[in-house]
């Protein structure tokens, strides 16, 4: 049993250490299901809004099964932090409580220090709260991360400079005792997937950044958790390429039957991506709103184009500023 947790760019973890089974993944992972070379960007001018976009009604995706089953519950968790070098604690989180159903799409939204990280965090059981309770499909989140219910998406994605291509996406397999032959197999089958079939054998330093964030890509697809939790895994990406990336990950969301409980500071973002979306306080962070997300699926393009679109930014934009 193994931990990996991938915090900075090419940040070395001796092998001494894995002694937990709980992977942590670095940025911009899970976010692949089609090559980048596939995406093509519709001339909005003479391209008409897809007819599914012009129906009133909204549906979810079609293999989409509804659910009482709670993927994870918060139940009025509270958090403090020991201020470095100061006696006095510091209040993350008040008594935060939220539910998230199997399958839902969930961002969370706030200022800068109203604790959206630290939620995070609890819930993959990095961190242990305060006061209250968290469960994860009915199980406290420290089993749920010993039986890799899920996946944590860190900011700053992580190559090893010593292993090369192939073996960076090998890693995760490797240390779950995967065989030499699937870990290859699946291994060769993501890189081909993420268009970097040709570069197997090269170094994470002998790459351009964004092949690097490819690799990443590839190597966190081979592991197949059911709950994924993402903390602004697109934060430093340019506006298109986030824009892209945002399309192939509510891909992966759909065709994994994946729950996602997602952090960002952008309002577009959540309200694109999300069947709901959390609004925080500022610090102690408490949920302020909770709004639903109501847009057609497929979600695409085109969708950040529609009226309603517009009205759910403004709307959380309003609920942000309720508390400046």
């Amino acid at each position: 049993m193994y931990v990996i947790i991938i915090l900075g760019k090419t940040t070395k973890i001796p092998f001494a250490f894995l002694d937990n089974p709980y992977i942590v993944i670095g940025r911009a992972n899970l976010l692949k299901l089609a090559k980048l070379s596939d995406y093509h960007k519709p001339n909005r001018e003479d391209k008409p809004l897809p007819e599914k976009l012009q129906e009133t009604a909204v549906a979810p995706p079609s293999d989409f099964v509804e659910t009482n089953n709670s993927a994870i519950q918060i139940n009025q968790v509270s958090m403090r932090y020991r201020a470095p070098g100061r006696g006095e604690t510091v209040l993350a989180l008040a008594e935060v409580s939220l539910e998230v159903g199997e399958r839902e799409f969930v961002s969370l939204i706030g200022p800068s220090g109203c604790g959206k990280t630290t939620l995070l965090r609890l819930v993959a059981d990095l961190l242990q709260p305060t006061t209250g309770s968290i469960t994860v499909r009915g199980k406290p989140a420290s089993m749920a991360r010993q039986n890799r219910e899920y996946g944590f998406v860190p900011q700053a994605p992580t190559l090893y400079d010593w292993r090369n291509v192939l073996k960076n996406v090998e890693l995760p397999l490797e240390i779950m005792k995967f065989s030499k032959a699937e870990r290859q197999k699946r291994a060769t089958e993501l890189l081909s997937l993420v268009g970097l079939a040709d570069f197997h054998h090269k170094y994470p330093w002998q790459l351009s950044g964004g092949m690097q964030q490819r690799v990443a890509i590839a190597r966190a697809l081979s592991f197949k958790p059911s709950l994924l939790l993402m903390d602004e895994p697109f934060g430093a990406l340019d506006e298109m390429t986030r824009e892209r990336l945002n399309t192939e990950l509510l891909n992966i969301w759909r065709d994994t039957n994946t729950t996602v409980v997602f952090v960002t500071h952008s309002i577009p973002e959540a309200v694109f991506l999300s069947s709901r979306v959390v609004v925080m306080s500022p610090r102690p962070g408490r949920i302020a709103k909770i709004v639903p997300i109501d847009l057609p699926y497929p979600r695409v393009f085109e969708t950040r184009e529609l009226p309603r679109y517009f009205e759910l930014v403004s709307q959380i934009r309003q609920n942000l500023r309720e508390y400046e």
